[in-house]
């Protein structure tokens, strides 16, 4: 007698390294089918929010990992409720198409764990946290070890310096850390761009552009590098 699970639909939260390996290990739960990517970008800009990656890399890589990717296009300089208000019309869409379940890569800061779970209640839906709990230097070590390829995008330079942009992520990287950035950048210390690993059926091929320098939007001052990546 076959018995048939009747997995639950999961979209994905995608961004950087952390958001990759949450999705590598729900592509191996017996619970959870991930039926969908998801990411924010900037409009005008482009690029993922944040991360600052081209539209058309983060279409690489889902086309590459084989997997649909919803892109939320969110307006430049955004305030809080206009964001709110934009997720909350997505997510509704979400479970329309019977998707109830939406996993995030956070580590462990409990203040957006909770905003994602008060936002995400009101609509009946339920945040997941696969590698929630797991320690930051287990999580990049296991990352580097299962063949994944990362390279960082933006450093925030109150935390790193301007050489650590546009450095690909390995074990001699994190050693060189600073000891009070965390080895995940959890803090935001930089962000990350996935260009290989197990659930990619082939790397995503760029080049490295050029570096630029970003003021911090409340208080005008240079605060980000940023390394453009450019597809090839």
């Amino acid at each position: 007698m076959v018995i048939t699970i009747n997995k639950k639909k999961v979209a994905v939260s995608f961004s950087g390294k952390d958001s990759t390996l949450a999705l590598h290990d729900l592509m191996q739960s017996v619970e959870f089918e991930v039926v969908l990517l998801i990411a924010s970008v900037t409009e005008g800009y482009n690029r993922t929010s944040i991360h600052g990656v081209r539209v058309e890399l983060l279409d690489a890589q889902a086309k590459s990992i084989g997997l649909p990717i919803r892109k939320i296009w969110i307006p430049e300089n955004c305030s809080n409720e206009k964001y709110k208000e934009i997720m909350t019309q997505v997510n509704l869409e979400l479970k329309e198409q019977g998707i109830e379940h939406i996993a995030f890569g956070d580590l462990f800061l409990e203040d957006v764990r909770k905003y994602r779970e008060e936002m995400l209640k009101p609509l009946g839906m339920n945040p997941i946290f696969p590698l929630w709990g797991e320690g930051t230097t287990n999580v990049i070590e296991r990352f580097i070890s299962l063949g994944y390829k990362t390279i960082i995008t933006c450093v925030d330079l109150t935390r790193l310096t301007e050489e650590f942009s546009g450095k690909v992520i390995d074990n001699q990287l994190i050693k060189g850390l600073p000891k009070e950035v965390d080895p995940c950048g959890e803090n935001g210390e930089y962000h990350s761009f996935v260009f290989d690993g197990p659930i990619f059926k082939n790397p995503i091929q760029f080049e490295l552009g050029e570096k630029k320098l970003s003021a911090d939007v409340y208080t005008g001052e240079t605060r980000f590098c940023y390394t453009d990546l450019v597809l090839v």
